[in-house]
């Protein structure tokens, strides 16, 4: 099912961006030190990722045929 949903629309994976930006980065970054522009690593990487978490999803969108068509995986 998933095969069939994805099939032709690679830019869904831009939807992975997010994922890895808050919940897989995380453990790397959560630290006091060092401090990037007055804050701490883990508070810059979490305004870092919700700042580029938006462009993912317009990526996302950009790139799939089924946005661009205006219509929804269902109708196929």
């Amino acid at each position: 099912m998933l095969r069939e949903l994805f099939a032709g629309r690679r830019s869904l994976f831009w939807l992975l961006g997010p994922v890895v930006l808050f919940l897989v980065a995380v453990p790397l970054v959560n630290r006091v030190e060092p401090v990037v522009f007055g804050l701490s690593l883990f508070m810059w990487w979490m305004i870092l990722a919700t700042l580029l978490s938006p462009l993912c999803i317009i990526a996302a969108a950009k790139g799939d045929p089924v946005f661009r068509a205006g219509r929804s995986g269902d109708d196929r």
